[in-house]
């Protein structure tokens, strides 16, 4: 069988700022990445059984990590985001328009004992929200259809009135690629918004994917709208890596190639960069389902700076930048990945982190495991989704499937 060996671009800067060189420190080592031909192995639907969680059992971390039940008895949390006094945001949401809770529950901790001791419904009746953000007297919301704003007070316990949608977006298509997750710019000036797919490889033509597969730009008033990059299947986690103005995205890239292609990724946004769908993947390796149809556009393709293994549905995205954790941890990825559906071995059910050194990304290793509860009989007791790191350094990380969030604290504070 013939392979394609791509190699991992080092990290893309855009308009970064350099970071100062640490002599000190090796940076990871990049394994070459080996691509099957395309449709080397069948394509197999194979989806998970959740099953839920028994009462005492947790995911595994790493020795000298603790996992407990933050909160429970959820309805398919997904996102987070803290409020300028502190409360915790929790964005409910699923494909299923009919089931989708469609709100935001708040919590907040009174006492400062790590434990949320109020528990509201700060939004409701929302349109398949993922992303939240807060800026001067707004709040935001990335709702399937649009981008939304209310009215915003610190300590306000509850969004009021229907909002104001200030950028509509195209909604609806494959597995509804409905996630639109926010992010603002350490000035304040600009908001961007993800915006997955319509299809699976454009099988519905082109004209279908308008505005879609790319990470948008707009002003906070939602005027401005520009493309950043492009070619992004299904982007959905949004992070700018530590002290520098680097964006970096977790994508899901398409299926039916087979067991190991097309893997997810994680990568820093090249401004105008495009990445390759549908045309392409991993650089200038041409999708067969689109073969010959724009040949200029297979040749720019960037290739993405770390692959997350074929499948594993990588969604959450969080640099770490706190204390409490090991020093390897300073400055690295955590990736919540849902887990697969079209492949004949399951992939992700697990957080994986990648470390960081000198500004460059290293290797994935498994980090929150245990999700998985019986592959032969297909059963899951969760599915990870968001992770985000804590004020106090500890990691949240929300399970859409078990209806649970999991906080993953250290035992000690140094290597």
């Amino acid at each position: 069988m013939k392979y394609l060996v791509v190699a991992l671009s080092l990290l893309i800067t855009g308009s970064a700022v350099a970071q100062k060189k640490n002599t000190s420190k090796k940076s990871p080592a990049q394994k070459k990445i080996v691509l099957p031909e395309p449709f080397a192995t069948e394509s197999v639907k194979r989806n998970s059984k959740v099953i839920g969680w028994p009462e005492g059992k947790t995911p595994v971390a790493p020795a000298g990590f603790t996992v407990t039940r933050f909160a429970d008895k959820l309805n398919s949390p997904r996102w987070f985001y803290i409020t300028p006094n502190g409360d915790l945001l929790v964005s409910e949401s699923q494909t299923n328009r009919k089931k989708s809770a469609n709100d935001i529950i708040l919590f907040r901790d009174t006492n400062g004992d790590g434990v949320p001791d109020i528990r509201e419904t700060f939004a409701k009746d929302l349109n398949q929200p993922l992303g939240m953000l807060v800026y001067k007297q707004w709040f935001y919301v990335g709702n399937t259809d649009g981008v939304y704003r209310w009215p915003y007070k610190p300590g306000q316990m509850q969004l009021t009135g229907a909002g104001e949608k200030i950028l509509d977006l195209p909604a609806g298509g494959y597995n509804n690629h409905w996630t639109r997750n926010l992010i603002m710019n350490a000035e304040g000036s600009k908001i961007y918004v993800t915006v997955g797919s319509g299809s699976n490889v454009a099988e519905h033509g082109m004209d279908n994917e308008v505005r879609r597969a790319n990470i948008l730009e707009i002003n906070p008033d939602g005027s401005g709208e520009r493309i950043v990059a492009s070619g992004l299947r299904n982007p959905v986690g949004l992070a700018w890596q530590p002290g520098t103005k680097i964006l970096w995205t977790a994508v899901n890239e398409r299926d039916n190639l087979g067991d190991d292609l097309v893997p997810d990724y994680m990568t820093g946004i090249k401004e105008g960069g495009f990445y390759g769908w549908p045309y392409s993947y991993f650089g200038p390796h041409e999708d067969p389902r689109m073969k010959g149809q724009r040949p200029d556009l297979v040749n720019k393709t960037l290739v993405p700076d770390v692959s997350l293994g074929a499948h594993t549905a990588s969604l959450g995205l969080a640099f770490y930048t706190s204390d409490a954790f090991p020093k390897k941890y300073l400055n690295g990825a955590f990736v919540g990945q849902h887990g697969s559906w079209n492949r004949s071995v399951f992939s992700g059910y697990k957080v994986v982190f990648v470390p960081f050194v000198n500004g460059k990304p290293g290797e994935p290793e498994d980090f929150l495991t245990g999700f998985m509860a019986n592959e032969e009989k297909n059963e899951a007791y969760g599915r990870p989704v968001g992770v985000f790191v804590m004020p106090d350094g500890s990691l949240l990380v929300s399970d859409d499937a078990g209806n649970t969030i999991w906080k993953v604290t250290a035992n000690r504070t140094k290597n």
